[in-house]
């Protein structure tokens, strides 16, 4: 006679946020609406927040991370494909870079620079096929999946034995002065901005709400333990800045 188990409980990288939305079962809902509210003014918010650093960072964590010409690079959460571009520019014409979100209006934004295929779909259920991708990245949006075991399940899927992983994320700083100020840029000074220049409600929030997510998101170590956890090895993080991670690992080769 089988016994049934209890499904496992997913691991979010942060606790519902109630001052956004109810419960986890919202979280989603709640998320794409910001996103798609958020879209058109979403490339000019990204300048006002990197100070016009983020194309050229981008592209150098890529070529760290090991992209190269000729490889199939899935951009996972690319938004309006900020990421993606950077990868383009390196794979050259003979590789292939895919953009995948759940969000119409990104990838509505992200179709009017972006050469690259473009899909709608999450993270915990990617469209592909197994062994599919070289390398995959994801850049600034771990903190919005809703289970990160599902989620690097997928990504080790999607990709080829000896497949990279890289992920861009903001991480809280250690430092009580760094914290203090980097809040003090999401939560006042760039809303502010963002007011002003937009007059957009959904990217006034959606720039409040970064900086809870941050708060609230998973400690580095607990992210690499968990990537440990589903398969993932030659694990590593740089920080930048201290509060700007790179997380990097690979799928073991056959």
């Amino acid at each position: 006679m089988s016994i049934e188990r209890p499904a496992k409980p997913p691991t979010p990288p942060h606790p519902v946020l109630d001052r956004y939305y109810a419960t986890s079962a919202e979280h989603q809902s709640f998320v794409g609406a910001l996103f798609d509210g958020a879209a058109q003014h979403y490339n000019r918010i990204g300048r006002m927040l990197d100070l016009g650093s983020g194309p050229g960072y981008r592209r150098w964590a890529l070529r760290r991370a090991g992209l190269r010409p000729g490889m199939r690079l899935l951009d996972v959460g690319t938004g309006t494909g900020l990421l993606a571009r950077g990868g383009v520019q390196l794979v050259g014409t003979s590789g292939l870079v895919v953009g995948v979100d759940p969000s119409r209006g990104m990838l509505a934004e992200a179709r009017k620079a972006l050469p690259s295929p473009l899909v709608q779909g999450r993270g915990e259920a990617l469209p592909f096929r197994d062994n599919a991708f070289d390398l995959l990245s994801m850049g600034f949006a771990l903190r919005h999946v809703p289970d990160l075991d599902v989620t690097f399940d997928e990504y080790l899927r999607v990709l080829k034995p000896g497949g990279r992983l890289l992920l861009l994320e903001v991480v809280r700083p250690t430092s009580r002065l760094s914290r203090w100020l980097l809040r003090a840029h999401l939560q006042r000074v760039l809303p502010a901005l963002t007011r002003m220049r937009t007059g957009s409600e959904p990217a006034e929030l959606l720039m409040k709400y970064y900086w809870d997510t941050i708060d609230q998101c998973l400690p580095p170590e607990a992210i690499v333990e968990i990537l440990s956890r589903r398969g993932f090895v030659d694990i590593g993080r740089g920080v930048l800045f201290g509060f700007l991670y790179e997380y990097t690992a690979r799928k073991p080769p056959a």
